[in-house]
């Protein structure tokens, strides 16, 4: 985090003297906020991780950062994420990119961040600031939120502007706010939510944002028909456990469970999502890289920083580009393979997905774990992801808020709210009645790894 004149320096010192783990401000004047590093900002560089963007600075704030700073938002700095927003490779190091290195888990230290907004997740569950913005195109907001033991929200796809953020999917791409409360991402997304010209896909933003503030009931749980995301699997034992244990604390809080056994072909859905992810990762980097200054960014397409990177050592010292070279051979925007995927992957998770299993079950919400806790940093195999709650809302474009539901082992888990289109109010206030009622949030303690913590440490010495 960088800090960089006297009202930045004033705003930092004052949430130094916070509470925890609120903020205690009025809306976002005067908040401390983080960017990831593939949002732009007109006095930073915005690399993606990349060092093919190492120069990239065109002096332009996106209009969500332009947003934030007319209410009075301090911008303090960037943080590291995944590179390229872990799309170069299905082989990645979630956390790492060339440019910041690798990211750890303020929990444990040798522990991983999820991705692709790591250091996001990472920066705000160590203090650093009350809030960051991180980019999801699947689970790259809510997985490093829950892994880090704070809140993310990613909203329905079109409330949130995305011009001037290094793409992967017009499809699933969107902003969201990632804080250490409820209160705090409503504050947030109340003002970074609306219309933007550029970006015809919040053409109802305007019409569709509320005050999110003004929405939050710490009561609405009561009475409320929750769908239980049975039919996802994957998870670790210790999650499974502590989310029965949440079960009850939601039925305590008033909320009428309904369990749901059987769901949408997740494996259909992510087969034809690949084919949308790629073919559009082509088509939208390649326009994006096209609004860059070329003096500052000589790579122009996809097929030149593949190029780039090939020719780079310390880009390729860990892991490939499989993905991008993939990416690199799909068709255009007009392909019949891709039109077919886009509207197979939508239909299944949305209308016969998430709209289907809340109308059959008579529920407003969905809920499952959203990971499990995080893993071992290993530079040598790569990511060991086990379970997820992400998909449908990603694919579908609905809203997914994550909410601290507890700890596992002294590592921190998320419960997942996901929602109807649109719906993004409801599943705030949701969380938040959650959050109210179990207070699970706690900060980072920065050990040194997961075999130094109290809940692990004492079973790992020898009985005297």
């Amino acid at each position: 985090m960088c800090v960089r004149d006297a009202a930045t320096t004033n705003a930092v010192l004052r949430w130094a003297n916070v509470d925890w783990p609120a903020w205690s401000g009025d809306g976002v004047a005067g908040m401390p906020i983080l960017l990831k590093d593939n949002i732009e900002t007109r006095d930073m560089p915005t690399t993606a991780g990349s060092m093919a963007l190492l120069n990239n600075a065109p002096g332009r704030d996106a209009p969500l950062v332009a947003r934030l700073r007319a209410a009075g938002a301090v911008i303090v700095g960037k943080t590291n994420l995944s590179e390229w927003a872990n799309i170069r490779s299905g082989d990645s190091i979630s956390g790492w990119s060339a440019v910041g290195g690798l990211t750890r888990n303020p929990h444990a230290l040798d522990r991983n961040t999820c991705g692709s907004s790591s250091g996001s997740g990472a920066a705000v569950a160590a203090g650093l600031a009350p809030a960051a913005i991180g980019t999801e195109t699947d689970g790259s907001i809510t997985c490093p939120a829950s892994v880090n033991g704070i809140v993310g929200f990613k909203p329905t796809v079109g409330l949130v502007s995305r011009t001037h953020i290094v793409p992967i999917s017009h499809s699933q791409d969107t902003a969201g706010p990632m804080t250490r409360t409820v209160r705090d991402t409503a504050a947030v997304l109340s003002v970074i939510a609306g219309s933007d010209p550029s970006d015809p896909a919040t053409a109802e933003a305007d019409a569709r944002r509320v005050d999110y503030v003004a929405a939050l009931d710490a009561g609405s749980l009561r009475g409320a028909r929750i769908g239980v995301m049975r039919f996802l699997g994957g998870y670790t034992p210790g999650t499974s456990a502590l989310f029965e244990q949440t079960l009850e604390a939601l039925r305590a809080a008033g909320a009428e469970l309904v369990d749901i056994s059987e769901g949408p072909n997740r494996g259909q859905i992510g087969q034809a999502e690949f084919e949308v992810l790629l073919t559009e990762l082509k088509a939208d980097l390649n326009a994006y890289l096209a609004t860059t200054d070329p003096a500052q960014v000589p790579t122009r397409t996809l097929a030149e920083v593949i190029a780039f990177n090939a020719a780079t050592p310390r880009e390729m010292a860990l892991f490939g580009q499989d993905l991008f070279v993939l990416a690199e051979s799909k068709g255009g925007l007009d392909s019949p393979e891709y039109r077919t995927a886009r509207e197979t992957s939508f239909r299944l998770a949305g209308p016969e997905g998430i709209d289907r299993l809340l109308a059959e079950h008579n529920v407003v919400a969905l809920i499952a774990p959203t990971n499990s806790p995080a893993w071992s940093i290993d530079v040598v195999n790569g990511d060991n992801f086990l379970g997820s709650a992400s998909q449908l809302a990603a694919v579908a474009g609905y809203p997914h808020l994550t909410v601290p539901m507890g700890f596992v082992r002294g590592l921190p888990v998320g419960l997942s709210f996901i929602g109807a289109q649109w719906d993004d109010a409801r599943i705030l206030s949701l969380g938040y009645s959650f959050e109210q009622a179990t207070r699970a949030f706690r900060p980072a303690g920065l050990a040194r790894s997961v075999d130094a913590m109290p809940e692990t440490a004492p079973l790992l010495a020898p009985l005297n």
